[in-house]
């Protein structure tokens, strides 16, 4: 399969992170924070000297991963000032996008607030009504926008987002028509918190034509504590996933990236120590 990395994950000194991709024997290049930018704040020489340092070092990018849409709330509508300003940057960075050959570009969906549909009684006594309603609208533009450009979106599940689940991700792309333009960037890790699993229910649930990039980490979550933990490959909670995940995946076969997420330390801050403990774990598993 395609393997990549998240290269700030390695450092936010582009040439160093690939050139331990090349010692690791990664192909794909997903970007999200270079140098003291995140993606599409790029002014024209520093633009000039990322494609050259891809170039040199021949690596191809799978998506570029700004925070489009993070942050915003309910309160929010299409064409308000803070829309406006995050679909400005989208813009920026489709642009981006074709001048670096990414055939993806990954969206966030607002700030997550409760979601609760039911049946039975519960429709009437415990739903929280119109947290979801107000999303789509928020999204429409970014997929009408996308339809013009030739490009292709993927919107991540967001252990803090609207979209959460691979569930969440597949009703707002039903929602919005838009299976042309519109794909999910699985994050099982992240699904956790809302207690999704993965294996078989996540897979399943995005199988059928939805599914556009991974992003593969380890954690470990309680979330009636609100705690988080990120942990090195193999050794939280999705430990015995990887392995029917990737099997599954080679079975679709799905043909897009797998990027590996470096966002653990070993309690010294140091993320590319992270990366090193871990990487031989994930291509052991995915390639």
């Amino acid at each position: 399969m395609k393997l990549g990395v998240i290269c700030d994950g390695i450092s936010r000194d582009l040439e160093h992170s690939l050139k331990v991709m090349d010692e690791f024997g990664l192909e794909y290049a997903e970007l999200q924070f270079i140098w003291e930018h995140e993606i599409g704040d790029h002014d024209a020489s520093q633009m000039a000297k990322i494609k050259a340092l891809l170039d040199q070092y021949n690596k191809p990018v799978s998506c570029l991963s700004r925070h489009i849409f993070a942050g915003l709330t309910t309160a929010n509508r299409p064409g308000d000032i803070d829309h406006t300003r995050h679909m400005d940057a989208l813009k920026r960075v489709m642009e981006m996008a074709h001048d670096l050959a990414s055939p993806l570009v990954r969206i966030m969906t607002s700030k997550k607030e409760q979601i609760l549909w039911g049946r039975n009684g519960a429709e009437q006594w415990n739903v929280a009504k119109g947290a979801w309603d107000s999303l789509p609208p928020l999204i429409a533009p970014a997929v009408e926008l996308a339809r013009k450009e030739g490009l292709t979106l993927v919107v991540e599940t967001g252990n803090g987002t609207m979209v959460n689940s691979n569930y969440t991700a597949v009703k707002l792309i039903d929602a919005l028509d838009a299976r042309d333009v519109l794909k999910i960037l699985w994050d099982p890790a992240n699904n956790c918190w809302c207690h999704e699993q993965a294996w078989p229910d996540g897979f399943e649930t995005a199988r059928d034509g939805y599914l556009g990039h991974i992003h593969i980490k380890d954690v470990q979550v309680d979330t009636p504590k609100a705690t988080l933990e990120v942990r090195p490959m193999g050794k939280g909670q999705l430990a015995d996933m990887f392995a029917p995940i990737a099997q599954g995946l080679k079975e679709l076969p799905y043909d897009g990236v797998i990027s590996f997420e470096s966002v653990y330390h070993p309690g010294n801050g140091n993320f590319e120590d992270g990366f090193r403990g871990s990487i031989d774990v994930f291509k052991a598993h995915f390639s």
